[in-house]
């Protein structure tokens, strides 16, 4: 695995440049976010900093989805807030720690392979939550003390957002030379800087939104002051499973968002180790825990970053500016991150989807209704665990109606019933009430060679369907199964009635 990851790092000359300059973008860009979450989380500003610098660095270097960001993100704020608000600091630590251990098993033990059973209806519906919650999200930015900005100064910035999406939109039509996003950050700032410095007005910057100006601090090696006990693990074991579940939930999400932008395939079980090995990194340096980015793993993908370099150089870059370019940080405007996340609303919200509707079977569409609006309701991972349970749902009442029974005689005068389907727990029901036991002759026969056992409950409702066989005196035989389900006749046999033969041809 290391051999791999040090060939990786290998200067590709393709995306040198792109990474490099996508890398700075994503920096700006973490900037804000990062504070915001902070409040969000109930701790410091530079301590959220400090987590998207490690997290950005850690998870870069061992991802398995080379271009995805991780820092410090709503969605793991959101789960430990009440921990933050309630234990203090040190028990903060302690949970992401436990949290990055969790994700790092979940590593080992490979259930990354687990991600399949995520339907694309799930994804459409996540993506286009998430895009609603980043739009919400950015209005706390029209915020000053709690209050929205006065009726001008609301128009106003909102000029400059707009602004600052047309430079991101159009820019790429005349240029690909430097990222649209970088530029119209850049733009943005210098323009502020001169209202500002003209008094003419003065757009809301990073330190408006932090409280002050930021001063750099780098993350120190911290070992919590944290009593490992039963009844202290019972506080935080809860928290850093959800935080866990969340965090790679996230991070799958994100990975197959990536896998569709870029036309390639990520590693899942090697990104699950990137973000518990991130995590205790975090939890050693006083951090508040964090997870991949959606937003900015795509801000990445579309200003053109591919490889580690571009999510160590966002790392290094978001090091960089609070070390030594806070002056320049402090006086990005935040209209212009806000132009910034609005296109990426844009890019992120599954427009197709208005398509859909009439072509996609009715299912289909409530599940996608339904976890976009757990997604806003709840939260990511509770939202893909609700659109999961869902889908299964409607796969099983769909497979359920399926199944077809056949009946017919044979020369022998023995009633065959063909069965063509999946026999399991969704169409039970409708197997057992296809049999007419009163009226059949003394013996009948169940043709499986189109017919498939799934589980359990198939077993027991032809085990159900030939006890009420016998109860009359008459007698069942299970014929023509394939491999897979003559083996699980085969192993039931000493818990039901159920008598099959390989070799009977029923239509002889």
């Amino acid at each position: 695995m290391v051999q791999k990851i040090l060939e990786s790092f290998k200067l590709n000359k393709k995306y040198f440049r792109a990474d490099i300059l996508a890398g700075i973008t994503v920096a700006l860009a973490l900037v804000p976010e990062a504070i915001a979450f902070a409040f969000v989380a109930g701790v410091t500003p530079l301590m959220s900093l400090q987590t998207a610098i490690l997290m950005a660095l850690v998870a870069a270097v061992f991802t398995g989805r080379p271009g995805m960001i991780s820092s410090s993100t709503a969605a793991i704020a959101v789960v430990l807030a009440p921990l933050i608000a309630q234990y203090g600091n040190e028990y903060l630590f302690a949970c992401v720690l436990l949290m990055g251990v969790l994700q790092v098993l979940c590593s080992v033990f490979k259930l990354g392979k687990y991600t399949r059973i995520i339907p694309y209806p799930v994804v459409l519906g996540f993506l286009n939550g998430l895009a609603i919650l980043i739009f919400k999200s950015q209005f706390e930015l029209f915020k000053v003390d709690g209050s929205y900005l006065p009726f001008m100064d609301f128009g106003i910035m909102l000029f400059f957002v707009a602004i600052t999406m047309l430079i991101i939109h159009f820019l790429p039509r005349l240029t690909k030379a430097i990222p649209s996003a970088l530029a119209g950050i850049g733009l943005m700032t210098l323009v502020a800087v001169f209202l500002d410095t003209q008094g003419i007005y003065h757009l809301q910057t990073v330190a408006d939104f932090a409280g002050g100006l930021l001063v750099g601090t780098l993350p120190s090696f911290h070992i919590p002051e944290f009593v490992w006990s039963l009844e202290s693990l019972k506080i935080i074991f809860p928290f850093a499973v959800t935080a866990s579940l969340a965090g790679l939930t996230e991070a799958t999400l994100t990975l197959r968002v990536l896998d569709e932008m870029t036309g390639t395939r990520g590693h899942m079980n090697k990104e699950y180790f990137a973000q518990g090995l991130g995590n205790l990194v975090v939890g050693f340096f006083g951090g508040m825990g964090g997870d991949a980015m959606v937003g900015q793993s795509i801000i990445n993908t579309q200003s053109g970053g591919r490889t580690r370099l571009s999510g160590i150089t966002a790392g290094l870059g978001l090091l960089v500016f609070l070390m030594f370019a806070a002056p320049v940080v402090n006086a990005i405007p935040l209209a212009s991150l806000v132009g910034l996340m609005f296109m990426v609303v844009v890019s992120t919200f599954k427009w197709e989807t208005f398509k859909y509707k009439g072509k996609l079977p009715t299912s289909d569409i409530v599940v996608v209704l339904l976890t976009s609006m757990a997604t806003i309701i709840f939260d990511l991972a509770t939202a893909v665990v609700i659109g999961i349970i869902v889908s299964a749902l409607v796969f099983s009442w769909e497979k359920g109606k399926q199944i077809e029974v056949r009946t017919s005689l044979n020369k022998r005068g023995e009633k065959i019933y063909k069965i063509n389907g999946i026999l399991f727990f969704g169409s039970s029901l409708a197997f057992k009430n296809s049999f007419d036991v009163q009226n059949d002759p003394e013996k009948i026969i169940i043709d499986l060679k189109y017919g498939k056992i799934m589980d359990t409950s198939s077993l027991e409702a032809i085990n159900s369907v030939v006890e009420r066989y016998q109860a009359v005196g008459k007698k069942v035989l299970v014929t023509r199964a394939q491999e897979t389900c003559r083996a699980l006749l085969k192993n039931s046999s000493e818990l039901t009635v159920i008598e099959s033969s390989d070799e009977y041809d029923p239509t002889s």
